[in-house]
């Protein structure tokens, strides 16, 4: 004879709960590591600086300098070098349009004439031309570009630096212990 405590009835019944949602991209991407870098001791001010920093040096417009001038400045600004490696990653095809609008910009800086640049055309001549032929061609463009750049960098680090700054003021209330700042 079995007991009633071998009875399916007599056992007690734990629920199951459902499985917790899956966040979101912006909560596993930009949230949660930035939560992580709080609770690290970074405060808000400086990965807003790290943030901004990384928004001017990644629209840097010329190919192939924005993680090394990113590295440098993050070295003399001491800045979170992944956060600002992580930015420039994830601007890269709005470097690309950027550099259309420096020239563009630099252009009118100058009063120079429209050179009807493309970033097609200079590619091809890129790899057609040697290095002189290439810097006759497009010495005046990167000059252009350079300006609208330079001119520019300010007010986007402005417009970068205090949103991002009270974005991590809020996300830092989140933590216990930092929420002070």
């Amino acid at each position: 004879m079995s007991s009633l405590r071998d009875s399916p009835l007599s056992s007690p019944v734990v629920p199951t709960l459902p499985p917790a949602p899956r966040a979101g991209f912006w909560q596993r991407r930009v949230r949660d590591p930035l939560l992580a870098l709080l609770t690290q001791g970074a405060t808000p001010q400086k990965l807003a600086s790290a943030i901004a920093w990384g928004f001017v040096c990644s629209l840097f417009p010329f190919f192939g300098c924005t993680t090394g001038l990113n590295a440098l400045v993050g070295l003399w600004r001491k800045l979170n070098q992944p956060l600002l490696q992580a930015i420039n990653y994830a601007l890269s095809p709005l470097h690309l349009v950027m550099i259309l609008v420096y020239v563009r910009m630099g252009e009118w800086l100058w009063q120079a004439e429209d050179g009807h640049f493309t970033l097609h055309g200079m590619l091809e001549s890129f790899h057609e031309l040697s290095f002189g032929e290439f810097l006759r061609e497009f010495g005046w463009v990167g000059a252009h570009a350079f300006t609208g750049w330079l001119a520019s960098a300010p007010a986007l680090f402005v417009i970068v630096y205090f949103p991002a700054r009270a974005g991590l003021r809020r996300l830092s209330h989140l933590l216990p212990d930092r929420g002070r700042e």
